[in-house]
């Protein structure tokens, strides 16, 4: 018995599967309009409700609170509303950029609040000339703007700034250079005191100056005590920061150095140092700026003076930090103007002080400047001719331990043996 399926036949374009969608790439950066109506609903939503849980329904009370419940509605709100269109992976990227941008946002508006309202409180000072080349041993609080002004504070904050790069850099590069080069027991004994130092008080540095070099040495309150100082506060700072620079460097070009043949030292100099010059600089920025506004050390061990001093190793010098200490604590409204208008010349010493550090670091590795490719042009080609010079057969400039051509002989050189010798 034969059974005979009666069933219709499907199709040729029904049993075929159907073409898949196409790819479409998830655009990870701009505005689109839907992504600007969410965070428009969730701010407006964040707001409202706030408003409702601050006026109406609990009884909470506070800026701060109201803030915080504000945005933290908000970042409710924009992840549903983002989970409407996206998935989850989606949701906590966008989430996340949101709260980056805040944080950025806030950070920015900080450091725009300090520098606006200093140059606002200052204002009053800095028009006047007399606030960057007279000191105030002629001028008393009661005395108007037009006399007195922060040369001595001004100038005392270089030297001791300097003194202090003097000791730091070559120090604080070389025991970098030592814990990234040279690992074992004392270097990680090194870089944990370095990590403690980086939490020291700057009071303490100060006292052990003054016990040091003031009591026990006899020697006078000065500006090169207070560089010393400063170092103190700059150096683990600088050791740190070049340190973690130093790691950057990629093995593989210090190997290509050694397989060459070039020292250890040589390697450093020439392959590990020009390559992270610019970390290496903006670390020294950071120890600078760490130590440019010590307060306490400088008190200590410079001591205070109304008087322009040049010479750091004699007499009391005054640093702007100090000067600003001193100006604001006067109740006279021009002892507090000329106290907001150092503390704006003191950031806009460190703003050019950073500058100067971009320029001398330069780009990053793997950049140069036009100056920096038109001199490795230059050495290129002086190498091309060298060479040349050194394998081109009776060529100009051949070296003299190069090898002859091939089928020259030497004039010196013994007959060849061809076998003729013995007949």
């Amino acid at each position: 018995m034969t059974v005979v399926d009666h069933a219709p036949a499907q199709p040729a374009e029904a049993t075929a599967p159907a073409p898949g969608l196409p790819d479409v790439p998830r655009r990870l950066g701009g505005l689109t309009r839907s992504g600007v109506l969410s965070l428009s609903g969730a701010a407006a939503s964040g707001l409202c409700v706030a408003v409702l849980l601050f006026g109406e329904i609990a009884p909470f009370s506070g800026s701060l609170g109201f803030t915080v419940t504000a945005y933290a509605a908000f970042l409710a709100v924009y992840a549903v509303l983002t989970a409407l269109e996206e998935d989850g992976q989606a949701v906590r990227d966008r989430v996340m950029t949101v709260v980056l941008w805040t944080a950025a946002g806030l950070l920015f508006s900080a450091l725009a609040l300090v520098v606006g309202f200093t140059a606002w409180r200052g204002r009053e000072a800095l028009p006047h000339g007399n606030f960057f080349t007279q000191d105030m041993q002629a001028a008393g609080p009661l005395d108007p703007l037009s006399h007195g002004g922060i040369a001595h504070a001004m100038l005392g904050t270089l030297i001791m700034i300097a003194i202090a790069l003097t000791i730091t850099v070559p120090l604080g590069l070389a025991c970098a250079v030592y814990l990234n080069q040279i690992p074992g027991r004392f270097s990680r004994f090194v870089r944990t005191i370095v990590e403690a130092m980086t939490a020291l008080p700057s009071i303490v540095a100060g006292l052990m100056v003054y016990a040091v070099w003031i009591l026990g040495l006899g020697m006078q309150k000065s500006g090169l005590a207070a560089g010393f100082a400063i170092s103190v506060m700059m150096l683990p700072i600088v050791i740190r920061a070049s340190d973690v620079v130093l790691r950057l460097v990629p093995g593989t070009l210090t190997e290509a150095a050694e397989a060459l043949g070039a020292p250890r030292w040589r390697t450093v100099w020439h392959v590990v140092l020009p390559t992270a010059r610019s970390g290496l600089a903006t670390a020294v920025i950071l120890g600078t700026a760490r130590g440019i506004g010590e307060t306490s050390p400088v008190l200590l061990t410079a001591g205070f003076t109304a008087a322009l001093n040049a010479d750091p190793t004699n007499g009391p010098m005054v640093s702007l930090p100090l000067a600003v200490f001193n100006f604001v604590k006067s109740p006279e409204p021009t002892m507090i103007a000329r106290g907001f208008g150092s503390a704006a010349v003191l950031m806009a010493i460190v703003l050019i002080l950073f500058a100067i550090a971009r320029v001398i670091g330069g780009r990053g590795p793997g950049h140069q400047t036009r100056r920096q490719a038109r001199r490795t042009a230059r050495a290129s080609r002086r190498d091309i001719e060298r060479y040349a010079g050194i394998t081109h057969p009776g060529g100009a400039g051949q070296h003299p331990c190069a090898a002859p051509p091939r089928g020259a002989t030497s004039p010196n050189a013994p007959a060849p043996d061809n076998g003729d010798s013995d007949r």
